[in-house]
């Protein structure tokens, strides 16, 4: 089967080998190749991963014609190289009518002890830069489009990668039931979670239609999802990244405005990851997503 991690190669292969493409990233060939994403072929600057600079060389390289991909293997890192992708490949176009399009691949990873630096998801920060899109693929048919999309337009993409999605070698379509309780959209690895909440809901008698979320930038609801909430009555949003002042949040909030459902939200606390299996913070777990649809439910039965 082919998986994410595959369809990533093939593109960035294709990319450099056939379209005089360029990648930039951090430490790629020195630990892992970036978790088998990244092919051994012509066109890769390897940075170190304490090198700030990189994001300004793509940038260059963008102006110049080459459509660069900048590669941050941990998202963490984004607060570190920001400044060259928001402040000018981003608003190049709206400022200067010079268009900068570079893919940026920014990788989600939790867990494992990384700690506070390395950890987590950081998409929502970018939704707040004009000019900037931003995509959440997890499949390999979702990777293709988000990249098909960078291929035939003049913007910069930031997509946010997750680990996790590297292995999967298969489809996550939207599900409907008929008499679902509950509207439930998830985004990045959250999206993971749902086949066991969804059964563990059944379990309780409680049934939800399921939505993923590819692009939170633009953002552009499916009919299907605006009539699922009508139909529900009721919806919640789950992300990777932080709850406060986050995706989850934000997109919540545009959904009941479309809709008049009450949209919850829901993500990683608002505190510190630490480096222990204690301290972690992480996408939110299947027992914590069940809770607090049974706790939803429970507000508007009661």
């Amino acid at each position: 089967m082919i998986t994410t991690a595959d369809t990533i190669r093939k593109l960035t292969c294709e990319h450099l080998t056939q379209r005089n493409g360029l990648l930039f990233g951090q430490c790629i060939k020195a630990v892992g190749w970036i978790g088998g994403t990244v092919p051994d072929c012509a066109g890769i600057i390897e940075l170190p991963t304490t090198d700030v600079a990189g994001a300004g060389f793509a940038v260059g390289a963008a102006l110049a014609g080459r459509r660069p991909i900048f590669v941050v293997r941990y998202q963490g890192f984004m607060w570190l190289n920001a400044s060259p992708l928001v402040n000018y490949a981003a608003k190049s176009k709206a400022v200067w009518n010079q268009p900068c399009p570079v893919f940026i691949r920014a990788i989600g990873m939790e867990g494992n002890g990384i700690g506070h630096t390395a950890s987590g998801t950081l998409h929502s920060l970018f939704m707040h830069t004009p000019g900037l899109k931003v995509a959440a693929p997890m499949t390999p048919g979702e990777y293709k489009q988000v990249w098909t999309n960078f291929l035939l337009s003049n913007d910069s993409v930031y997509c946010s990668e997750h680990r996790r999605s590297f292995a999967v070698d298969f489809e996550m379509p939207d599900k409907l039931i008929p008499g679902a309780d509950i509207t439930i959209i998830a985004i990045s690895a959250a999206r993971l979670e749902l086949p066991v909440v969804r059964r563990k809901l059944e379990e309780r008698g409680i049934l939800c239609n399921i939505f993923g979320l590819v692009w939170l930038k633009p953002f552009s609801p499916s009919e299907a999802l605006l009539m699922s909430l009508q139909v529900t009555g009721l919806g919640l949003v789950i992300d990777t990244d932080h709850e406060i002042c986050g995706a989850a949040r934000s997109l919540a909030y545009d959904l009941t405005m479309a809709t008049g459902v009450p949209v919850h939200a829901m993500g990683r606390d608002d505190r510190v990851c630490g480096a222990s299996a204690s301290t972690e913070n992480v996408t939110p777990s299947v027992e914590r997503i069940v809770e607090s649809v049974k706790s939803i439910l429970k507000g508007v039965r009661t």
